[in-house]
């Protein structure tokens, strides 16, 4: 288009306008002209981030000899490229490749070419890098160490789900909207002028060549504005395709039934169609892990396992709860390893029901905002010591770490796991838009956690392994439980957040609670 504007303008200096300045217009007409398409590729090219809940995926875990702290930053489309940060804990690492595969089916037994991680300069112990994942479902990233020690592998699950579009900002839009609009002026110009003004005398310019200009002009702004509609529509229709492969988790409806049973139905919202309600496996022994959090106080919790009746409905035969607005969180996994966290709100009277028993814990605190401290009295005269950071910061990876201590300050001698570990951990952001169950190994289930690890290399046969085989995660049944647990993870934005600490010692299930600020 440049080239042929030229050729115009220079038919036009032979026979209308004095050379030099006809020379200078065509010139700075096809400068801008390229200028104008050099920024808008740059500007098409420009990335956009965002977050939806906590997408980050946290883990710590032993490749062979070598304790890691892993970060993974998944894309927001797929496919796309997922951030990894390794932390290496045990000194003599020499360097550290990545590979993405499939959790499950025939894809997992093939990893795709491993990448090589870049060790950071200034830290030898910090490595980073870059992966492509392909497509949305059920993936892993298999972490290969060698150093002094010999070589060992870490597996971390990573569900990959689509969970928003990029967005342009409103000045990009008005920038591209000012750099189309001088375009189709330069356009209208060039076509107006090679319809009245080609093959004349100088000066002379019939009625009839204006005419056909203005007619060749109507007929260009038709043309145009037709492509634009064209593009428009056929741009909304593959943005209307795309989004239905935005993640879309199973919807779940709450209702309290005679008998003070808790009612749970799940339903899919068409994401995909694999998505079942029938495919649930056990995370610790349950198939699903509930949280209700009294809203907005956040001063009542309990941490309870409704039992699956039919394929999409779970009950739960609810305690004594004081009467409020209960948020509700339940974690559930698919037999492909694949975590979701279904969201529902239900209003209840106060009830009178059974005792809790077995796994299922409840805990009370003072509203939100009053327990910024470092140390929780418990009812029982037990207390739990956070120890914290001086400075808590957004997308920062950090060790929450916590200690129980007995009447007497001392760690208490009956110290137990609670459901095969030292702990359990939920952060809240007291808007709600973030919720994250964690534990000991991180934020993926401790399922999809087993499947990946069963895979690596010289690991343990699948159909044998069980919690108590999770590297870091159990005790033997001769040890000691220790009395601190730490939770790998990173707030994924600033604001308010309750923490809720549960760790158990003998039959007693202890729950803490922190506020925290994050900058």
């Amino acid at each position: 288009m440049i080239a042929d504007h030229r050729s115009i303008c220079l038919q036009k200096r032979n026979r209308t306008l004095p050379k030099a300045a006809d020379t200078a217009k065509c010139k700075l007409w096809a400068q801008f002209l390229q200028l104008a398409c050099l920024i808008i590729l740059f500007l098409c090219t420009m990335d956009a981030h965002g977050h939806v809940g906590s997408p980050d995926i946290y883990a710590q875990g032993e490749a062979g000899p070598y304790q890691l702290f892993v970060v993974i930053r998944p894309p927001l489309t797929f496919p796309g490229v997922a951030e990894i940060q390794v932390r290496a804990q045990t000194s003599g690492i020499e360097g550290i490749t990545a590979a993405p595969m499939l959790l499950s089916g025939e894809a997992s037994s093939h990893p795709s070419v491993s990448e090589v991680l870049t060790k950071s300069s200034n830290d030898a112990q910090f490595f980073t890098g870059k992966l492509w994942i392909m497509a949305t479902g059920s993936w892993q990233v298999r972490l290969v160490a060698h150093g002094a020690q010999g070589e060992g592998a870490f597996s971390v699950p990573l569900p990959a789900t689509g969970v928003g579009t990029r967005k342009i900002s409103w000045g990009l839009v008005f920038l591209l909207v000012a750099l189309a609009s001088a375009l189709i002026m330069g356009i209208f110009s060039i076509i107006t002028a090679a319809v009245r003004d080609t093959q004349l005398q100088p000066d002379k310019v019939p009625a009839a060549r204006r005419t056909r200009a203005y007619i060749a002009m109507a007929a260009t702004v038709l043309v145009l504005f037709s492509g634009v509609a064209v593009g428009g529509m056929w741009w909304r229709a593959e943005a209307a395709n795309d989004s239905s492969y935005l993640y879309q988790p199973l919807a779940m409806q709450a209702v309290v039934r005679s008998g003070s049973v808790l009612d749970l139905r799940l339903k899919s919202q068409g994401w995909l169609s694999a998505h079942k309600l029938d495919d649930f496996v056990p995370d610790h022994n349950h198939l699903m892990h509930l949280y209700a959090i009294r809203w907005p106080a956040m001063d009542v919790v309990y941490h309870v396992h409704p039992q699956q009746t039919t394929p999409g409905d779970f009950q739960f035969r609810l305690p004594n709860m004081p009467a409020g607005t209960y948020r509700l969180y339940a974690d559930v996994v698919h037999a492909n390893g694949f975590p979701e966290t279904l969201v529902s709100t239900i209003t209840i009277p106060e009830i009178y029901g059974r005792p809790l028993s077995g796994d299922d814990s409840m805990g009370e605190a003072r509203p939100v905002g009053m327990e910024k401290v470092t140390v929780y009295q418990l009812p029982d005269g037990y207390t739990m010591v956070w120890k914290r950071q001086a400075v808590l910061k957004a997308n920062t990876p950090e060790d929450f770490t916590f200690e129980l201590l007995d009447p007497q300050g001392r760690a208490p001698k009956d110290m137990d796991l609670y459901m095969g570990m030292g702990g359990h951990a939920a952060f809240v952001k007291t808007d709600g838009t973030v919720f994250a169950h964690i534990h000991p190994s991180g934020t993926v289930s401790m399922a999809a956690f087993m499947m990946a690890e069963a895979q690596n290399p010289k690991s343990m046969d699948h159909s044998k392994m069980t919690m108590d085989d999770m590297p870091g995660m159990d005790m033997g049944k001769e040890e000691t439980v220790p009395n601190t647990v730490s939770f790998p993870y990173g707030f994924p934005r600033p604001g308010d957040y309750r923490i809720f600490v549960q760790m158990k010692h003998g039959n007693t299930i202890e729950t803490a609670a922190f506020d925290a600020v994050v900058q």
